[in-house]
């Protein structure tokens, strides 16, 4: 190996540039006094003992048997190995320092531009948020409703406001909106009669309304919802995409509540309410509460549509019911 080869591999392990001088003199003139070593150098005094102090200390030098005056190279092994640790040390320290420093940045500099796609809605600013929602939709409201829900009393007008000017709004049910005492009266059968596309899943994953392709309103969780009362608005992102494309899979699964070309074929609207709870999965007591029956009645009135059905049981009911356009 040449000078410059094996000068340039030592550098690379942290030596410094005067104690690899001092070590390619040890080399080519040792064992030999340390001042010889330094004439070869060109180096002197303080400098060139704190080279081999340098080289003494990485195990690469040292002196020859007790006379101190004499010095000359070491076998390397032991030497090589701990330049070889500290370099290494050095390189994951500075990797590290990197890391951090860019992480820094990210954040200071990132965040301003986050700050532009999720904002934060809190408190009593949710309520007149949703309706600011519902006013600047143009062609499409996608939504997951479920409990628990923003205190907004206006929200039902908002949404056949919407409807009556021609906005497309369809909306996944979860089975405890079917089930919230009164919910299904005065809010879902409203928007669905004024065209409002409904189905039903026996949960959703958030609290989600997405408007046009423009941005969406979700809350953190559906259990956060309910003890924050927090919402985040969602610009245009890849975030929005995902939440489009779980919207989208989930409406493919759900079980349709109303299409547009349902014929109630003078079903009573007790009756209808009646097979969209069972539809969404609602046990008999909450059927009977919502109806305002006894049990007994409520079983009644289902071997009554049975019967007119031609169903052999509660299955066949949903199936034919849904096949005559009353669901």
């Amino acid at each position: 190996m040449t000078n410059a080869k094996l000068g340039e591999s030592l550098r690379l392990l942290g030596v410094g540039e005067a104690a690899v001088r001092v070590y390619l003199a040890l080399l080519e003139v040792a064992p030999a006094p340390l001042d010889a070593v330094g004439a070869a150098t060109g180096l002197r005094g303080a400098e060139l003992a704190a080279a081999y102090a340098e080289l003494a200390d990485a195990g690469l030098a040292g002196a020859v048997d007790e006379d101190a005056e004499v010095v000359a190279p070491v076998p390397p092994a032991a030497g090589l190995e701990i330049l070889t640790r500290h370099r290494a040390a050095e390189l994951e320290e500075s990797r590290l320092a990197i890391g951090g420093a860019f992480e820094s940045f990210r954040r200071r500099r990132l965040a301003a531009y986050d700050d532009h796609l999720v904002e934060v809605v809190t408190g009593d600013a949710v309520g007149p948020r949703m309706r600011h929602a519902w006013a600047s939709a143009r062609e499409q409201i996608r939504q997951f409703e479920s409990p628990p829900y923003f205190p907004n009393p206006g929200a039902t007008d908002d949404a056949l406001a919407t409807l009556a000017r021609g906005v497309t709004q369809r909306v996944i049910y979860s089975r405890e909106s079917l089930e919230y005492p009164g919910h299904l009266k005065d809010a879902v059968e409203p928007a669905v009669e004024a065209g409002e596309q409904a189905r039903v899943l026996p949960s959703v994953p958030v609290k989600l309304v997405i408007i046009d392709e423009a941005y969406a309103l979700v809350s953190l969780s559906i259990h956060e919802a309910d003890v924050h009362n927090t919402m985040l608005v969602v610009q245009p992102c890849g975030l929005l995409s995902a939440l489009v494309a779980l919207f989208e899979q989930s409406w493919r699964n759900a079980l349709p509540f109303h299409g547009p070309d349902t014929r109630p074929g003078g079903l009573p609207p007790a009756d209808r309410r009646l097979l969209r709870l069972l539809a969404g999965g609602a046990g008999d007591d909450v059927v009977a509460r919502e109806l305002g029956i006894s049990r007994r009645t409520l079983f009644r009135r289902l071997q009554i549509l049975m019967a007119r059905l031609g169903a052999a049981n509660r299955f066949q009911l949903a199936l034919q019911a849904q096949r005559s356009g009353w669901l």
